[in-house]
């Protein structure tokens, strides 16, 4: 069985940090966010994985190659023009085998058991097996409706509070599918068509069966900077069982190789450092900080709640609370900045203080 990730997207949402960077491989806990999912579907059993792709593909190629480092064998599926979700899909046909195949959103990372799923994919000898999950809030997502055997009767997508006014409990289309090949026969090549618009419902119509199947593991959908920022103090955290690169310390922070530090650094966790970090006397690191590769911190300095990454470079009696830092950012001596989100290669001159 193989599993199809479609990771195609400019990534938006996440500006300015995917300018230069595809979503796929902006870092998450010092690794790109795909290999994250790929190690998943690796762990679940699926080591045959296609990665549908349409912005900046040669930097997500470069990155991952045939995927023999990561232990699994990738094939590539480029759009040319955005195709939309199942346009994504059927583009990979020429991939498709005869079994069943596993489809990942490019942002959503999860601990979902996919043997289980799979199991009710074939007991129920679905065409179209949805992983459903739980929210609180329905209205900015695909709400999807079940019959108690959790065949698949109403899709509502972003409904208003009055339409779903009585529901026990909202489940939402968490972007996890098992398909059956044969729904993509009827799905037009080269054309803009969407699972959650187009596909879905023709088969519903058509009376195709379709199930859900409910999760209550761990689902986060990063698309979006608070989402990116949550999904770091999750994996800290221990929410989800991502693997962190790095010793971990009794203290509750992870290390890299080859770091530089002050005796007089304090790191208190979960924090992590990657690895070549220097860092200054009476600097401390703190409460969900990332430093990734490559940083170079001066002395009296604080990090709250942020991540860097890789190459930035970061003066003396500098604060910094709440911000993200792309590759490469320049932040000068007595700089206090609060809730920022800098572009790659920024520079912030000497005793800025932004506050947003």
């Amino acid at each position: 069985m193989k599993g199809l990730i479609i990771a195609g997207g400019p990534g938006t949402r996440l500006r300015p940090l995917t300018y230069n960077t595809p979503k796929p491989i902006v870092p998450v806990v010092n690794q790109e966010f795909l290999k994250h999912q790929i190690e998943f579907l690796k762990s679940q059993g699926i080591t045959e994985i296609i990665l549908n792709l349409h912005y900046l593909p040669h930097l997500i190629e470069k990155v991952f190659g045939d995927g023999s480092k990561l232990g699994v064998k990738i094939y590539y599926s480029i759009e040319k023009n955005p195709l939309g979700t199942a346009g994504a899909v059927k583009n990979a046909e020429q991939f498709f085998d005869g079994e069943p195949l596993i489809v990942f959103n490019g942002d959503v990372l999860t601990s979902i058991n996919l043997s289980k799923m799979i199991g009710l994919h074939l007991s129920k000898k679905s065409k179209a097996t949805l992983a459903l999950t739980p929210v609180e809030d329905p209205t900015a997502y695909g709400l999807v409706i079940t019959e108690g055997d959790g065949r698949i009767k109403e899709f509502l997508e972003k409904p208003g509070w009055e339409l779903v006014q009585g529901m026990k409990k909202f489940e939402i289309n968490a972007g996890i599918y098992i398909l059956d090949p044969s729904i993509f026969k009827d799905v037009p090549k080269d054309t803009h068509y969407m699972f959650e618009h187009d596909l879905f419902p023709k088969l519903l119509r058509e009376g195709t069966p379709m199930y859900g199947y409910p999760s209550n593991s761990y689902w986060i959908d990063i698309g979006n900077l608070k989402k990116y920022k949550q999904v770091h103090e999750d994996i800290l955290r221990g929410d989800i069982a991502v693997r962190i690169y790095g010793t971990r310390h009794p203290e509750g922070y992870w290390i890299g190789n080859k770091v530089e530090l002050a005796d007089s650094v304090k790191i208190i966790g979960p924090a992590f450092i990657g690895d070549k970090v220097k860092i200054k006397p009476d600097t401390v690191i703190k409460d969900y900080s990332v430093v990734e590769d490559c940083v170079e911190i001066g002395d009296h300095s604080v990090l709250d709640h942020t991540i860097v990454w890789k190459g930035c470079k970061i003066g003396s009696h500098v604060k910094l609370t709440d911000c993200v830092l792309g590759f490469n950012c320049k932040i000068e001596d007595y700089c206090n900045l609060k809730g920022i989100v800098l572009a790659d290669n920024s520079i912030i001159a000497k005793g800025s203080v932004i506050n947003v």
